[in-house]
C-alpha cells in the first residue's frame, strides 16, 4: 500500500443496509483503535425505521481526544448503497476524500460524486464470497484498517474476543475475510492515515454518552431505576439494569412512562435516590408526575435523550429541542432544575451533579442529552473522582410538632423516611401547610412556593454551571450548550491558532437562571454568537429570557438531523469580523 499523508485525524464512513453489519464492524474499528493507543468517537446513523433501513458507522480516530466529527470525511466505503442517499447530507465529502464501492452494488448516490472525491472500485462482495463463511462487514473492515495504517494482528484479536462465542470457524472466517481486505487495500492509495501512538494504552475508556449517564447516575448514589425503553435512551436502561444490583440497587421496567415517573417518586419518597430515563414523547407523559415531585419535595431525576420532534419526529436522530418543554413544561409555577451534559465524557460528571442537586435541593432534575451523544461511543481518559454523592437533609428523630413543609431560610426542609415514629405526612400534589395538611390558603400557597422558589435560586451551584474556556477580555463570545459544545469547541481552537481569540461559555445549568455569573462570564463582549441545534431558538430565547445580553447578537441554529460542525462556526465568526 503506498502510506497516505499523516495526520493527528481521520475520518471514516462504513455504509451499508441494516444487518449488513456495518456498525459491528465500526465497534470493532473504535476497540482496536483503544488498544492501539489511540482517542476516538464513532457515531452512528440509521433511518426512522431503526431496523431494516439504511445504516452508516461514522468513525473519527485521533491521536489527541475528539469528542466531535470532522468538517469531511476522508474515506467512505460502503458494502452496499441502499438508502445511502438519504443520510448523504451526514457524509460530507471533498476532493481529497476516497470513496471505495463494490461495483457489483450499484452506481453511487449521484449526491456523494459530486464532492469530487476520487473513487476506486474493490470487489468486496467476492472477495467475502471467496471465503467460507466470510462476510462483506469483514473485507471492509480489514480494508479500513490496512488504509488508515493498523497493524492486522490487533484487529484479529479483537475478532477472537468479540465472535469467540460463536466458534472457531466463525472467527477463522472473520480473520480470513479481514486479511482479504488487507490485500485489496495494498493497491490503493489513502488518503490519510493515522499513527498509533506509545502511550499508556490500558487506562482508556471506550463508553457511549447514555453508558456514562448510567455511569455517574451510580456514582452520585441512584439505587432504584423505572423506566420504559424508548429511542435513543433506551441503553441506558440496558446498561443499568445488570450493574445496579452490584451496588444493591434495583432496576424495573414499567409498563409505561406515566408508571415510570411515579414509580421513581415513590421508591424516592422512601429514602432511595431514584431515576427515569426518557426521550421526548415519553417526557411529555412524565410532566404531571415531575410536578408531583416538585410539590412533595421529593427527589427525582430524569434523564431524557433528546430526539428530533415533533410527536414521533426522527427518533434516530439529534436535536436539541426538548429544551422548551424542560423548562417551561411543567403547569403551574414549579421550580426545578435543568442540567445539560456538553460531551459524551461529561455525560458522567453531569449526571452526577444532577443527583446531588436533586437530592440536596429536594427536587426534580431533568438532565438533557441527546442522540447525538447517547448514542455515540467514545474513547476517553479516565474521568476523575468526583465528590458528589446524595446528600438528602433527613430528620432521624422528628420531635412533637415535626413540621415537614416548615418555612426554613435556604428552603430545604428536613424530611423523614416512611417508618419513622412521629415522623408521619402527607405527600401529594394538592398544596399544602407547613405539617403537610391540603390548604387553600392564599397565605400557605404563597410561603410555599416562595420556599420552593428560593431552595432552587438561592443554591450554590459553583463554577460548574457552565465550561468557560478563552481569554476573559475576548470580544467574540461563543454561547452554546449540550452536544453542540465540542463542534463550537474545535471551531474556536483553530480559530485561535490563526490568532483570532474567542470566548467558550457552555452552559451546563439551564435551569434556574444564575445572572450574576452568566454577567461575569460576558463582560466586555461585543460580539455573542449564540449556537444551537434547532429550527426555532429555543436556547436564545431562553437567554433573552432570563439575562441580560451584551452586545450585538447573532443566532446560528438549524434543526437535526445535520449535525453543526467546527467548519461552519469558523466561517461564521470570520464573516461576522470582516462585515
Amino acid at each position: 500500500m503506498t502510506s497516505g499523508e499523516q495526520n493527528t485525524s481521520v475520518s471514516v464512513a462504513m455504509v451499508g443496509s441494516g444487518g449488513a453489519g456495518v456498525m459491528t464492524s465500526g465497534n470493532m474499528m473504535l476497540e482496536a483503535a483503544t488498544k492501539a493507543g489511540l482517542y476516538g468517537l464513532m457515531t452512528r446513523t440509521v433511518g426512522p425505521q431503526i431496523r431494516g433501513g439504511e445504516a452508516a458507522a461514522l468513525l473519527r480516530l485521533a491521536s489527541h481526544p475528539v469528542h466531535c466529527v470532522n468538517d469531511t470525511f476522508d474515506i467512505l466505503v460502503a458494502v452496499d448503497w441502499k438508502g445511502a442517499e438519504r443520510f448523504a447530507g451526514e457524509v460530507p465529502l471533498g476532493p481529497d476524500s476516497l470513496i471505495v464501492t463494490d461495483p457489483a452494488t450499484g452506481d453511487i448516490p449521484e449526491i456523494l460524486t459530486a464532492s469530487g472525491a476520487r473513487v476506486v472500485e474493490v470487489s468486496i462482495g467476492e472477495l467475502a464470497a471467496s471465503v467460507e463463511g466470510g462476510r462483506a462487514n469483514m473485507v471492509i473492515l480489514g480494508l479500513v484498517a490496512a488504509l488508515i495504517g493498523f497493524d492486522e494482528e490487533p484487529i484479529n484479536k479483537i475478532i477472537a474476543k468479540k465472535l469467540g462465542k460463536k466458534g472457531d470457524d466463525a472467527v477463522k472466517a472473520s480473520r480470513e475475510a479481514v486479511s482479504a481486505g488487507y490485500e485489496a487495500a495494498a493497491e490503493i492509495k489513502s488518503p490519510v492515515m493515522v499513527s498509533p501512538t506509545q502511550g499508556d494504552k490500558k487506562d482508556r475508556w471506550l463508553i457511549s454518552g447514555n453508558q456514562a449517564a448510567g455511569f455517574g447516575a451510580l456514582s452520585g448514589g441512584i439505587r432504584f431505576v423505572a423506566a420504559y425503553p424508548i429511542t435513543p435512551a433506551t441503553e441506558v436502561l440496558e446498561w443499568m439494569s445488570p450493574n445496579l444490583p452490584k451496588v444493591g440497587g434495583t432496576l424495573v421496567q414499567a409498563e409505561d412512562e406515566l408508571a415510570s415517573i411515579n414509580m421513581a417518586i415513590g421508591a424516592s419518597f422512601g429514602g432511595r435516590p431514584s431515576l427515569t430515563a426518557t426521550s421526548g414523547p415519553g417526557l411529555s407523559l412524565m410532566m404531571e408526575g415531575i410536578g408531583l415531585a416538585v410539590s412533595s419535595e421529593t427527589p427525582v431525576v430524569i434523564v431524557n435523550v433528546m430526539r428530533g420532534g415533533p410527536s414521533t419526529g426522527v427518533p434516530t436522530k439529534s436535536e436539541q429541542t426538548d429544551l422548551n418543554i424542560a423548562v417551561y413544561g411543567l403547569h403551574g409555577d414549579a421550580p426545578h432544575i435543568v442540567t445539560a451534559p456538553t460531551s459524551v465524557e461529561d455525560c458522567i460528571f453531569t449526571t452526577q451533579w444532577s443527583v446531588h442537586l436533586a437530592e440536596a435541593m429536594q427536587t426534580a432534575a431533568i438532565v438533557l442529552s441527546d442522540q447525538f451523544m447517547g448514542q455515540a461511543s467514545a474513547i476517553i481518559d479516565p474521568p476523575a473522582n468526583i465528590s458528589f454523592m446524595a446528600q438528602r437533609l433527613v430528620e432521624p428523630d422528628p420531635q412533637e410538632g415535626y413540621l415537614r413543609y416548615k418555612v426554613t431560610a435556604d428552603g430545604v426542609s428536613p424530611m423523614t423516611l416512611p417508618g419513622t415514629p412521629g415522623g408521619q405526612y402527607t405527600a401529594d400534589g394538592l398544596e399544602h401547610n407547613t405539617k403537610g395538611l391540603p390548604s387553600t390558603l392564599m397565605e400557605d400557597h404563597r410561603d410555599q412556593m416562595d420556599k420552593r422558589d428560593r431552595k432552587v435560586a438561592e443554591f450554590n451551584y459553583g463554577n460548574h454551571w457552565a465550561d468557560i474556556e478563552g481569554d476573559e477580555n475576548c470580544e467574540t463570545v461563543v454561547l452554546t450548550w449540550g452536544s453542540t459544545t465540542n463542534a463550537v469547541r474545535e471551531g474556536l481552537e483553530r480559530l485561535s491558532a490563526e490568532g483570532i481569540k474567542c470566548k467558550l461559555v457552555a452552559m451546563r445549568l439551564l435551569s434556574p437562571a444564575v445572572p450574576e455569573q452568566f454577567d461575569q462570564a460576558l463582560d466586555g463582549a461585543k460580539r455573542v454568537l449564540v449556537v444551537e441545534q434547532s429550527h426555532s431558538g429555543q436556547f436564545l430565547k431562553l437567554l433573552r429570557a432570563n439575562y441580560d445580553m451584551p452586545g450585538e447578537i447573532r443566532s446560528f441554529r438549524r434543526p437535526g438531523p445535520l449535525i453543526i460542525r467546527p467548519g461552519e462556526i469558523i466561517d461564521t465568526i470570520k464573516a461576522w469580523r470582516d462585515q
